[in-house]
């Protein structure tokens, strides 16, 4: 290169050294560089670290001996504003030659020739260009590592936001479980290993959550169950308050079956009737009990109870229902079969029937059966049957 060549290099160099200077540095300060070198770190991870340490040394040792070898070419042109041709041509052998020497460079003994060389001498093209490769090996394994690290860190932080929760509801309630201990023992393992070593969590390259996210998942109906129960503490008056009157309704319910059943018996012959339940006085008991769960503060086992006997109440109500519904069916059938048997005696009227012999004999027997207690409902059904086809033939043949 002529002086200006030279001169232009320099300058170019000199940038390139800058920038260089300023991506190291940026390495040095980036938040995943830092947090493994601030971490004690074991497994998979320090082994990573090891390498990205040794990459770092040579990366420095390289932009060292960059330097220095630039640093020599700026002194010897500042030395002489007009170089001679010695001059230029040591200048050029500077800036284009094999003149970096990077420390610890030597050429393994196996590789050598014997004359060649016992160290490896680069130009300052190939040592930026062994600098670009191995900054860019480093700083993919930094950001991936970051990346794992991160991802496993966010995570965890919400599955200890869960713990804390969880436990502070246990110590509010006072409640002590060895399962929920065994879940915060597990906890702590699975912390331990996402902040010393996060690699040994990563599946093919990315974070893997799944350790973490089983114990969230173990973790959870814990704390739907105690917060279930601190609603309890705080509200089980009003709850209480509300199954003694679903008591009270399955009574009345029960009672009610009762009297209709009594009227039935009275009302209808040979009734099949199903048994009445009698649950309100257990339902009562049950309550009573539950006083003891309350002044002791065994809230979780209180909200258990409570919902049980919630669900034992309602399904009590409905049952005593269903069967009040079953025994008045009877007096139902009776009542829609006078009901039917009237409406076919109008339309007998409308059709003169009703002094007919026949259609009257049958009417009369079907009044009877069903204005007679008990009423014999099989046969009521049966002659009710017999008037409304006496009425309906006649009917059938003036058609025709």
């Amino acid at each position: 290169m002529s002086r200006e060549g030279i001169d232009h290099a320099l300058r170019r160099l000199h940038e390139e050294k800058d920038r260089i200077a300023n991506a190291l540095l940026d390495l040095d300060t980036h938040q995943g560089y830092q947090f493994l070198k601030g971490a004690k770190l074991t497994g998979a991870t320090v082994r990573r670290w090891i390498d990205i340490q040794t990459s770092v040394a040579w990366l420095w040792r390289l932009f060292d001996a960059y330097q220095r070898a630039l640093a020599s070419a700026e002194e010897l042109r500042a030395r002489h504003s007009r170089p001679n041709a010695e001059q230029l041509a040591e200048l050029n052998r500077l800036l284009t030659g094999p003149s970096v020497e990077p420390a610890g460079a030597e050429i393994p003994l196996e590789k050598r020739t014997l004359l060649g060389p016992a160290s490896e001498r680069l130009t300052l093209d190939d040592v930026v260009a062994r600098m670009t490769a191995l900054y860019e090996e480093t700083t993919d394994a930094v950001a991936a590592t970051d990346a794992v690290w991160s991802a496993l860190l966010s995570r965890l932080a919400e599955a200890e936001e869960d713990w804390r929760a969880t436990e502070g509801l246990a110590r509010s309630l006072e409640v002590s479980d060895p399962e929920l201990d065994g879940i915060g023992r597990r906890l702590a393992e699975v912390r331990a290993l996402v902040v010393t070593d996060p690699l040994s969590l990563a599946r093919d390259g990315r974070a893997d959550t799944r350790r973490i996210d089983e114990v969230r998942a173990g973790l959870a109906p814990f704390r739907r169950g105690l917060e279930e129960a601190a609603t309890i503490r705080d509200e089980h008056g009003e709850r209480l308050r509300r199954i003694e009157v679903s008591t009270g309704l399955v009574e009345a319910a029960e009672a009610e079956a009762r009297q209709v059943r009594d009227l039935v018996l009275v009302k209808i012959a040979s009734p099949v009737l199903p048994d009445v339940p009698a649950l309100a006085p257990v339902l009562a008991d049950r309550v009573t009990a539950l006083g003891g769960l309350r002044e002791q503060g065994r809230w979780p086992e209180l909200a258990v109870a409570l919902n049980e006997l919630d669900r034992a109440a309602a399904e009590a109500l409905d049952h005593a229902r269903a069967v009040h519904g079953t025994i008045a069916g009877l007096l139902d059938r009776r009542n829609e079969l006078r009901g039917r048997l009237e409406a076919y005696r109008a339309k007998a009227g409308r059709l003169g029937l009703v002094e007919e012999p026949e259609p009257a004999r049958l009417y009369e027997q079907a009044q009877e059966l069903l204005w007679t207690s008990p009423c014999d409902l099989r046969q009521a059904t049966v002659a009710v049957a017999a008037y409304q086809r006496a009425v309906a033939s006649p009917a059938k043949r003036a058609k025709r």
